[in-house]
């Protein structure tokens, strides 16, 4: 490639990224560590029609983003974050949705020496089917076994690889022995982008429930703070209304205050009677519901023993 085609090239390049900031509002900044040119064209293929994916170097993003810069200052939040092998999948449609057909797209891969684990990793309990020979390989890991029936067994559960750390070639080794693939790779989303607003991808877990609840929470602990201090909000003025209507009522009963509010407290006061009256009709129905059945059973009982009297046994 000349340096006139690789000027252009460039130049189309910055153009791309440009159109696509334009085109679509919203886009994920995705890691690509350990995805393979096959499993990055299937990706592809599973967005076509719901947004478009982008890869370059950093130092090209970064100079193609400072060249419009002025034309979308928000897009500078994105520079800290332009570090290691990331690319952008933009999309006009639901993140959470975006999100997950990108996580469907996660392929298992074997484990590597050297490579950083991202998950733990546990070996069960079990018969490994192999020789005794492979004896070794279990020892220098410190998993105990025992042979059985001419087959390594694992014993005990074992914590092979914590997530952070360095596979090992032992470790390696012996999950490939075991034809055991326990990580899988694919597009991990490491920020969100969103109309100019940049956010953590577990932002798109929570749900409207949990949101409903947060709010709420967050205007019942500004109610305490404000009925606390003394300093009325939106918040805590329905609060105050209903304290304030509580005193008022506390004084009508025991003055002679009268509102319109009070009037049915101080009948109550007045006549206790009638709390009897307004309880509710169900807690006297309960015992007559409860009554029948008896009256009913003493009823079938006194016919049997009308029925048996005046006859003897040999009649």
């Amino acid at each position: 490639m000349g340096i006139a085609d690789k000027a252009t090239w460039k130049k189309n390049y910055f153009d791309r990224l440009k159109t696509l900031f334009e085109e679509y509002p919203k886009c994920f900044l995705v890691g690509v560590d350990n995805v393979g040119s096959k499993q990055m064209q299937e990706i592809r293929i599973a967005m076509r029609g719901h947004g478009a994916i982008l890869m370059g170097k950093n130092t090209m993003i970064r100079r193609a983003i400072r060249n419009f810069i002025s034309e979308k200052p928000e897009l500078e939040r994105l520079l800290p974050y332009i570090v290691g092998n990331i690319g952008f999948v933009f999309t006009n449609e639901d993140l959470s949705e975006i999100r997950r057909k990108l996580i469907e797209n996660k392929r298992g891969a074997p484990a590597k020496a050297g490579a950083i684990a991202p998950c733990d990793v546990k070996l069960p309990p079990q018969n490994t089917g192999m020789s005794p020979e492979k004896t070794s390989f279990f020892q220098a890991l410190q998993i105990p076994t025992k042979i059985s029936r001419g087959t390594i067994e694992i014993l005990n559960e074992v914590h092979i690889i914590k997530i952070g750390e360095k596979v090992g070639a032992s470790e390696a080794a012996l999950l490939n022995m075991l034809n055991i693939m326990p990580f899988s790779y694919g597009l991990a989303v490491q920020q969100v982008y969103d109309n100019g607003t940049i956010y953590s991808p577990e932002i798109l877990d929570i749900t409207s429930d949990e949101l409903v609840q947060r709010f709420q929470q967050g205007v019942s602990n500004i109610a305490s703070v404000s009925l606390a201090v003394g300093y009325p909000t939106k918040a805590s003025v329905p609060h105050s209304v209903a304290n304030a209507f509580k005193s008022l009522l506390a004084v009508a009963a025991v003055t002679d205050v009268a509102f319109k509010e009070a009037e049915t407290l101080k009948e109550y006061l007045a006549d206790p009677s009638k709390f009897a009256a307004a309880a509710p009709a169900a807690s006297s129905a309960a015992p007559a519901a409860a009554a029948a059945p008896a009256a009913k059973k003493e009823e079938v009982k006194e016919e049997s023993e009308d029925e048996d009297m005046g006859f003897g046994l040999f009649d």
